[in-house]
C-alpha cells in the first residue's frame, strides 16, 4: 500500500509540475480579471457537478468570507447550493438546465461566470458557460487536458494537463487558492 500511495503522491506532483508552465499564466490573468470585475462591482457565479461542485462551494465561501487576510466580502455564488432551485429546474425542464436557468435570472453583462469540469464535456457546465456568454458575462473555464468544447465557450480556459480525475481535482484545489490569494493582493494588498 506504500508503494500505491507513493506513486499517488508522485503522480499529484508531476501534474502540479505539467501545470505551472501551461497553466499558471492562465491563472494570473483569471484572477486580474476577477479583481477586476469585483472592483467594478460585479459578481462571479461558479458551478460544476460533484467534486466540482464541492470547489464551486470552496471558491465562493473564500471569496464572501476570507481567504488569508481580514478583507471585505467579495460577491461570489456556488450555484451548486440551492436544492430547491436544482431540483425545480431538473424536474421542470432537464439537469441540463441547472446552472444556464440559474444564469439567465441572476448573471448581469460584466459578471463573471466560472465553470468547472475536470472532464470538460458537462452538459449543464457547458450550457451554463453558453448563457452566461449571451448574457454579456466574462467566461471562464477549469478543466482538464482535452476541453475543445469548454474552451470555445470561454474568454479563459484554465487546463490541467492530465486525464486523471483525481489528479485534475488536486490541481483545481490549488488553482482555486492561488485565485483567492492574487484577487485579494491585487485588491487588498499583502496579508500583514
Amino acid at each position: 500500500m506504500l508503494e500505491q500511495a507513493i506513486a499517488s503522491l508522485k503522480g499529484s506532483i508531476a501534474a502540479l509540475e505539467a501545470f505551472e508552465e501551461q497553466g499558471l499564466p492562465l491563472v494570473v490573468q483569471a484572477a486580474q480579471t476577477l479583481a477586476q470585475a469585483f472592483s467594478a462591482g460585479k459578481k462571479l457565479l461558479v458551478f460544476g457537478n460533484g467534486g466540482s461542485a464541492a470547489d464551486a462551494q470552496h471558491l465562493a465561501a473564500e471569496m464572501v468570507n476570507r481567504f488569508l487576510m481580514e478583507r471585505p466580502s467579495l460577491p461570489a455564488l456556488a450555484l451548486t447550493t440551492d436544492s430547491s432551485v436544482l431540483t425545480s429546474i431538473g424536474n421542470d425542464y432537464h439537469f441540463d438546465e441547472t446552472f444556464a436557468k440559474q444564469i439567465k435570472g441572476l448573471g448581469l453583462a460584466g459578471d463573471v461566470a466560472l465553470g468547472i469540469s475536470t472532464s470538460g464535456r458537462s452538459p449543464n457546465v457547458l450550457k451554463g458557460l453558453a448563457a452566461a456568454k449571451v448574457k454579456g458575462l466574462l467566461t471562464m473555464g477549469l478543466g482538464g487536458r482535452e476541453c475543445p468544447e469548454m474552451a470555445a465557450l470561454c474568454d479563459i480556459m484554465i487546463r490541467v494537463p492530465s486525464d486523471l480525475t483525481p489528479r485534475i481535482q488536486e490541481v483545481h484545489g490549488l488553482v482555486i487558492h492561488i485565485l483567492c490569494e492574487l484577487v485579494d493582493q491585487k485588491l487588498f494588498g499583502h496579508p500583514r
